[in-house]
């Protein structure tokens, strides 16, 4: 399907800002006149919201393999891109995405450990050639992100893991970053709100 919209996707750790950044600069997008479109992943769609419930807020799932995790993750995803992403685009949105098939990638390829190629293969049949024309990563010690995570009332199994676990994941996306330099910017989480939101933008500007 042709696109004429821009897709962007914000990734990072528990607790990094992701939500907040995101709020900042939509904000700003539709003070600019632009039309945008946000997500969240899992969820999106009818059928994605069930899957995130399952996958992220029950407490039955605790026991969930990584494997079904994997697949369940890119099943929500698969139904957010043909049902919203691709159309969205199409129409000249600006689509931006909380998380998208990078937290695949790292949350599930090198936090959990699974098989990469076979993540990578996964990943691709869910996403086709829907891909971020830009991926902003919010870059924290996972210690101080999962002490602003588990602060929130709604348990989320994700937010449960070890520290060796959002190690890993921090590490993992680093290393996404040095493999696909145009795509993916790192952001040093650390600094204020302002001094991410401003740098978020300037990078914004150059693909808008």
């Amino acid at each position: 399907m042709a696109r004429s919209g821009k897709f962007i996707t914000f990734e990072g750790g528990e607790g990094c800002g992701k939500t907040t950044q995101i709020e900042r600069v939509v904000t700003r997008l539709r003070a600019d006149g632009r039309t945008v479109l946000i997500l969240r992943e899992p969820g999106g769609t009818s059928v994605g919201e069930q899957i995130r419930h399952v996958l992220q807020h029950s407490q039955q799932s605790i026991g969930m393999l990584p494997e079904a995790e994997l697949l369940l993750f890119c099943a929500s995803r698969a139904q957010l891109v043909r049902e919203i992403i691709q159309p969205a685009l199409a129409e000249g949105k600006i689509v931006i995405a909380d998380r998208f098939f990078d937290s695949t990638t790292v949350y599930q390829g090198v936090g959990r450990k699974l098989n990469p190629p076979a993540v990578q293969f996964i990943n691709e049949f869910a996403i086709g050639d829907c891909r971020p024309d830009l991926t902003l990563v919010i870059d924290l010690d996972p210690r101080v992100g999962l002490e602003r995570a588990r602060g929130r009332e709604l348990f989320d199994r994700m937010e449960n893991q070890s520290l060796d676990f959002y190690d890993r994941v921090r590490q993992g996306y680093l290393a996404l970053a040095w493999q696909e330099p145009a795509r993916i910017k790192i952001l040093d989480g650390s600094q204020s709100l302002a001094a991410i939101e401003q740098q978020i933008w300037e990078l914004l500007r150059h693909v808008l």
